[in-house]
């Protein structure tokens, strides 16, 4: 899921990003509480008016600014509260506010207000973010009122085992639509992430959706697709598009190198997308150098669309039984 953190993902058109495959996007929660605030947007037509998408969106509850602004905020088993990052205003959000603002914004998928811990992170404090995610999930079952949504819980735990079996099982009993990983790609590194997400997959129901979220890298995407993950957001193929790093099947693209100058080649050959069917690497260099806005739209429609070429690859070798094999050798 491209991620659209305050209603748009940046400098991307929705017609741009359904001709790179997309079929859902990801927005958050305590930034549209924050700009344009609930009501505004109610008043606008809800979210997907307000983002101009008429495919599912998914939000974010907020949890995860717990770890990002862990600088501005103060945690209690309650809820947090939050010094705005834009002017220093005071803003409380708990796991009653969280749900009625998602229930009210009209994303198709919400999700269950959580604590996510930082890495590393001691057991005591650990712990105690397991349990209020889990106490508020209770919460949120309780408040969730818009039946034409899917709620999901959100499994926290860092990467001790034990703490993230203990709250699989209590979320599992509360029954939710679908399950998320939560508290991943926060510095433990790749191998980290890869167990703990196995371990955490396999506890999760079958027939429910199970979401990684904020991972990442084509590596562990595949990784956790083999570990049985079925969804991911990342933010990492916009904001590396902005900073000229394209992604290409054989690893990183720095545009801004000197050696792209007078190359004609355009970031991938056999690429469909809008980009390499139109602009050379030497183009986008030069958008680049000289602060051109098209050079971070343009490599951000490749990686997009890297991405769901990605995701359509998987779900193919899936089905035809090659994607065992073929994982890993990508891993």
């Amino acid at each position: 899921m491209p991620v659209g953190t305050r209603g748009a993902v940046k400098g991307l058109t929705p017609k741009q990003l359904e001709q790179t495959g997309s079929p859902i996007l990801l927005a958050n929660t305590y930034h549209m509480l924050l700009r344009p605030g609930v009501e505004a947007l109610q008043a606008l037509g809800g979210l997907h008016k307000l983002m101009g998408w008429k495919g599912p969106i998914l939000t974010d509850s907020g949890g995860y600014q717990v770890f990002s602004l862990s600088t501005l905020n103060r945690i209690g088993d309650e809820g947090v509260e939050f010094a705005s990052h834009i002017d220093g205003e005071k803003i409380y959000l708990d796991a009653k506010i969280a749900t009625d603002a998602q229930n009210r914004l009209g994303a198709d998928i919400i999700m269950c207000f959580d604590e996510c811990a930082p890495f590393p992170c001691e057991r005591d404090r650990l712990e105690k973010a397991v349990r209020r995610t889990i106490r508020w999930a209770g919460q949120c079952k309780e408040t969730h009122h818009n039946a034409e949504q899917l709620l999901f819980g959100i499994v926290q735990g860092g990467i001790d085992l034990q703490l993230r079996e203990f709250c699989a099982a209590e979320l599992c009993g509360l029954d939710f639509d679908g399950y998320a990983i939560g508290g991943l790609s926060v510095g433990e590194g790749h191998d980290n992430m890869a167990k703990t997400a196995e371990y955490t997959a396999a506890l999760l129901p079958d027939d429910k959706p199970r979401y990684l979220m904020g991972v990442g890298m084509p590596a562990d995407i595949i990784a956790a697709v083999r570990a049985g993950v079925d969804m991911f957001d990342c933010v990492l193929p916009t904001r590396n598009g902005r900073n000229a790093c394209a992604f290409t099947e054989n690893g990183y693209l720095h545009l801004r190198n000197n050696v792209n100058i007078n190359n004609t080649a355009p970031i991938e050959a056999d690429c469909p997308c809008y980009c390499c069917r139109n602009f050379s690497r030497g183009a986008l260099r030069h958008f680049f150098n000289v602060g051109e806005m098209l050079g971070p739209i343009l490599v951000s429609i490749h990686n997009i669309t890297l991405y769901q070429r990605l995701m359509s690859e998987i779900r193919q070798r899936i089905e035809n039984d090659t994607f065992a094999d073929w994982a890993e050798e990508n891993i």
